[in-house]
Parts: structure tokens; sequence; C-alpha cells
């Protein structure tokens, strides 16, 4: 493999591990600030697929338009993507988690409900729009337009890339830079002196899920724009994208970025050494290998200390 083959791997890593990380942010948020593992969230990865799905169905593209055109239909399908992803999220929290919490039920119980929130959002995906594979309208033609260092980008893997990088920036700020992000890290770090000190837990904890559920929609659309849409779409990108949450550390933001970008690079250059059959064997022999000498993580810090 030459340097050039390299370089080229790691990109393409780099564009997957991008997503990946998107997708973490919405475990690591959730369970930074109500310690649960809402494992439904890979359903609402999936909801975000649907939802750009019906946008762009709608809106009807006859053939791949150009130019400003075409940047018009990809932001409708994000947003449509957004809108449906943090509406799951939304509701997710507001029927499923907070009865439980208000009756400060155990954390098993949690857990139980989140895998049963999982399976009904799946199967009603199915029932709604089928079990088979609906191929993404096209919003633009799909072509090569940037060579980095010789390494030639499409315009997917761009808008992943690009769309990815304004996100992750995105939430890094509004954790650590504005009012809902104090009220985040306050009520991770203990929601009862949050509560006395006029923060509302429940506004918070929804605008939480709120916020992990909008960049999961997005994700949802960008994926299907690469692949196709369908009900089980986000199984295996949801459990890598729950892995590099844990890799980076639970509950820590900015390690859910660092974990999402380390699997998809090691998750690219397994396919490319060994074979697209090893796939997540590379990526997660590398996560127990961190977790053996760091159990917490890499940077194993939660929402509420980070800063």
């Amino acid at each position: 493999m030459t340097i050039n083959d390299i370089w080229d791997v790691f990109v393409l890593g780099m564009v997957l591990g991008s997503l990946y990380a998107v997708i973490a942010i919405g475990y690591t948020l959730v369970y930074g600030v109500l310690q649960l593992l809402n494992f439904a969230h890979s359903e609402v990865f999936m909801a975000g697929g649907f939802g750009g799905l019906i946008v762009l169905t709608l809106v009807e593209p006859v053939a791949a338009p150009s130019g400003v055109q075409s940047v018009g239909y990809v932001l409708l399908g994000m947003a449509g993507g957004a809108a449906l992803g943090g509406t799951v999220a939304y509701f997710l929290e507001k029927v499923a988690y907070r009865p439980l919490r208000r009756r400060r039920a155990p954390r098993l119980v949690f857990l139980i409900t989140a895998i049963g929130a999982s399976f009904f959002l799946y199967n009603l995906a199915g029932k709604i729009f089928g079990r088979n594979a609906v191929p993404m309208p096209s919003a633009y033609e799909n072509k090569r337009v940037l060579t980095v260092f010789g390494t030639s980008l499409n315009i997917t893997q761009l808008l992943i890339l690009g769309s990815a990088v304004v996100m992750l920036l995105g939430v890094d700020y509004v954790v650590n830079r504005t009012k809902l992000g104090s009220g985040i890290r306050a009520v991770a770090q203990d929601p009862e002196v949050a509560s006395l000190m006029g923060v509302d837990i429940d506004k918070v904890v929804s605008r939480t899920f709120v916020l992990g559920g909008l960049m999961g929609g997005v994700a949802g659309f960008l994926f299907g724009t690469n692949v196709q849409v369908f009900p089980t779409m986000g199984f295996l990108p949801g459990v890598t994208a729950f892995a590099a949450a844990v890799l980076g550390g639970i509950g820590n933001v900015r390690g859910a970025m660092l974990g999402g970008l380390l699997l998809g690079v090691v998750e690219a250059f397994t396919v490319d050494l060994v074979g697209d059959e090893w796939r997540y064997v590379g990526a997660f022999a590398v996560l127990v290998l961190v977790l053996m000498f760091r159990p917490t993580g890499i940077l194993g810090e939660r929402v509420a200390r980070a800063a």
C-alpha cells in the first residue's frame, strides 16, 4: 500500500467517521443528562432518512438538478430529516421516558423501555413504508468535484463531511457556551440541586433529546442519499455510533466526536486491508483494546465536566 493509498483510505474513513460521530452525539447527550442508554436513537436516525425521503418525494425532482437548485433540494431533505428525527425524539422522551423518570423507575426499566421503543419504531416504520429498501430521490448528480492531496471526493462525501463538521462544532458550542448548555451540564452533574436553582428539568431533558434527534435525523438523510432508506437502516450505524460514544467516553460530547472519527478510520482500513466481511471486527477490536486499558473511554469525562 502506497502513501497515496493510505491517504485515500484515511479520507474515506474520516467521511464515514464523521457520520458516526454525529449519531454518537445523541447517545452521549442523553446518557450525560439521564444516565440512560437510549437504544431507540438508532430508530431516530432511521426516521431522519424517511423524513428526507418524504420531503424529496413531495418535491418530485424530475431530473437531477444542478447549481443553486440542487442546494435547495439538499437543504429541504436535511430539514425534513431533522424535523422528523427531532419530532420522534421529542415524543420518545415525553411518552416513554418521562413517566418513568417521574416515578423514579429503576435503571433496568429505562433500558428495557428503550429496547421496546426501538422495536416499536422499527415495526411502525415497516408498517407505514414497507420492509423493502427505497432509493432516495436524486437531488444532485453525484460526481467527483474536489481533489484533496490526490484523493477525489464526490458530492455525497463532501456533503456528509461538511454537514458533520458544522453540526459537531455547533453542538459543542451549544453545550459549552449557551444557557441551554449550562442547563444540560447542571442537570448532568446534580439534577436535584439544578432543580433547586431554578432549572426546569423536564424542559432541559426534552431539549436534549430534540437536539440529539435533530442531528440524528440529518445523519439519517445523509446516510440515505449514499445508500437507501429502509426500516432496519439504523441498526448497524446505530450500534457502531454507540460504540464510538463508549470509546470516546460515554457522556462526553468531544469524546463522541473523537470516537466516531477513530472507528470510521479503523473500519475503512479494515475493509481495505482484510475485506468487507471484517468491516466491524476491526472497529470493535479497537474498542475492546482501548476499554481494557481505559474503561472510561479515551477522554472519560461527562457532559457535566465539559468545558
